[in-house]
């Protein structure tokens, strides 16, 4: 059984030693001992034709910098909202890391002196990458765009508006994906909790999905595809991709099909 992407802050004294990771504000919490990952930065990389993820390179030296070198689980929190965690997660995981999404954020252990094992974060390590080793795998626009009439269930979780097209946020068109199903980021969590594994699997029932599915997430621009691709499979799925560069990626391509409602 695939282990739960999601770690809850009771289960933080049951992990042994670990790596905690930052991926919220600007300014940080301040702690020496956690290492606080450049969001910025990662964000710009992965969509760069010269830092993307096939620069195994790059990605081993940016894991690296964290002081990650493949011996410790990475515990990574945000602000709350989980989709900057989830974000790095992601790639953390892809890259052959073992990482998990701090459920509530900072603010669920910021004041809890029972949490226990954090190694500080002692500066630059060596990591070697492992490409598509992780749970969740990455898909790219020619291969997704070559997969849409196979047996692939497409896991849209942007907004209502964005799947409309209404919304176009910054790209040049906007709807969404033939056959996509849609399930906001928004309705996964419960204030800044991702909700629990029964709950997550009703919700991805209601909306279409079914034990077995080969599952491919997308938002407009990772964070959120990240996060779906954690939600689902916490509810038990198996087979779950990311289009990470999602439809911010897709709309630019006018040979990608998009339906308007």
């Amino acid at each position: 059984m695939a282990i739960d992407p999601v770690i809850e802050p009771d289960a933080l004294r049951d992990l042994g030693p670990f790596r905690l990771l930052e991926a919220a504000s600007l300014e940080g919490v301040g702690r020496a001992d956690i290492a606080r990952v450049p969001l910025e930065v990662w964000e710009a990389a992965a969509k760069s034709g010269e830092t993307s993820f096939e620069n195994i390179g790059y990605w081993e030296r940016a894991i690296a910098a964290l002081g990650i070198d493949g011996s410790l689980p990475a515990v990574v929190f945000d602000d709350g909202r989980l989709t900057e965690a989830a974000r790095v997660w992601f790639i953390l995981q892809y890259f052959g890391a073992q990482a998990f999404i701090l459920n509530g954020g900072w603010a669920a252990i910021k004041d809890r002196e029972d949490v226990r094992g954090v190694i500080p974060n002692s500066g630059t390590a060596s990591f070697k990458a492992r490409p598509g080793s992780g749970s969740a795998a990455l898909v790219d626009r020619r291969t997704l765009k070559a997969e849409l009439d196979a047996d692939v269930r497409i896991f849209d979780a942007r907004t209502a508006g964005e799947f409309a097209g209404e919304d176009l946020r910054r790209n040049s068109r906007g709807g969404h994906l033939p056959g996509a199903r849609l399930l906001p980021h928004t309705n996964l969590l419960d204030a800044s909790r991702l909700r629990s594994p029964n709950e997550l699997r009703q919700l991805l029932t209601d909306a279409g999905f079914q034990s077995g599915d080969h599952i491919v997430t997308h938002c407009d621009g990772g964070g959120r595809a990240a996060l779906a691709a954690a939600a689902a499979l916490r509810a038990g799925y198996r087979d779950v991709r990311a289009y990470y560069l999602s439809f911010a990626d897709w709309a630019k391509d006018e040979s990608c099909a998009i339906v308007r409602d």
